[in-house]
């Protein structure tokens, strides 16, 4: 059996395209699961590895961000499946947006379509203390001491994170890299593997209107999921009332929302100085390989949404 999971960018054309193989070698019946977007194609006979990399490239085509083949055999399956994590590229994909442009909202919904890990340098970082990595441990010494963990020791967290099982097939940045010099960091950490970054999103947003999204944010603090108490509210802020933090509560856990306390019009304007001056000049940077789409995120979020996809599908 040949399983596509739901990390796919285009669900109908993927199901299309398999369909067409599925025709043209008349093993295959087309069969679709229940679970949500993914798509799997059974055969009664083996069939070669040549007909094999004809569905996956016929898949690949239609967009599919990572794929598993599985077959009636666990070895086969194992072989099959390395070969798969060996030659086809990690997704490596950037997110970013000014304060408020809506990448908390967003990014968790990429993660969910394309089955790839969400990184941020935060996350990394506490979690390579704790577990008491080599790298880990250098940044423990530094905070320690009340110091700025230097871009070597966060580029080293980095390549410990990258090489863990569930970024085989990719992964996502969240605000990362912070300024050009770490982007070149990060261009020659993915070189050693001969790895590049494969797909860059801003999400574009006026400064202009900004303003209201950062004083009426609140946030899930453990896993980033943003809610806004005009345009995006959570389920407990019932219509009419006063946001507080008795009342605003996360939508899939029940926990406790929070204000960034730089979340305020005074720090606004200095987190959108920093933006221009630091953060353009690296989309300008990827832009040159032709691997930057901006998504208007000034619009509805379902809109967005279908942007994003377009964005991913190139």
């Amino acid at each position: 059996m040949f399983r596509f999971p739901t990390a796919m960018l285009r669900g109908a054309a993927m199901t299309r395209t398999a369909a067409s193989v599925a025709r043209s070698t008349r093993s295959f019946t087309s069969t679709g699961s229940a679970r949500s977007g993914s798509t799997q194609l059974a055969s009664s006979a083996p069939i070669s590895w040549g007909a094999q990399r004809l569905l996956v490239a016929a898949v690949g085509a239609a967009g599919v961000a990572s794929a598993w083949v599985y077959s009636s055999e666990p070895a086969e399956c194992q072989v099959h499946e390395e070969k798969f994590k060996r030659f086809w590229p990690r997704k490596i994909l950037i997110l970013f947006g000014k304060p408020g442009a809506g990448k908390g909202t967003q990014g968790p919904k990429i993660e969910e379509l394309l089955e790839l890990p969400q990184l941020s340098t935060g996350d990394m970082l506490r979690a390579a203390v704790t577990a008491g990595t080599p790298v880990g441990k250098q940044a423990k010494e530094v905070m320690a001491r009340g110091d700025l963990v230097s871009d070597e020791i966060v580029f080293g967290i980095i390549k410990e994170r990258i090489a863990h099982d569930d970024c085989k097939l990719g992964f996502i940045l969240d605000g990362m890299p912070r300024t050009l010099a770490q982007a070149e960091m990060l261009d020659a950490l993915l070189r050693e593997d001969g790895e590049r970054v494969t797909n860059v999103i801003e999400f574009d947003v006026p400064d202009q209107i900004l303003e209201d999204r950062i004083v009426g944010r609140w946030i899930h603090k453990k896993s980033g999921r943003s809610y806004h108490v005009k345009n995006n509210p959570p389920k407990s802020l019932k219509p009419g009332k006063k946001p507080t933090k008795e009342n605003m509560k996360d939508d899939q856990t029940g926990e406790p929302l929070i204000q960034r306390p730089d979340d305020t019009p005074e720090a606004l304007v200095k987190r959108l100085s920093a933006y221009h001056k630091e953060t353009e000049p690296i989309l300008k940077h990827y832009a040159a390989h032709n691997i930057v789409k901006r998504v208007d995120a000034n619009q509805s979020m379902d809109r967005v949404w279908e942007d994003i996809l377009k964005a991913l599908e190139c």
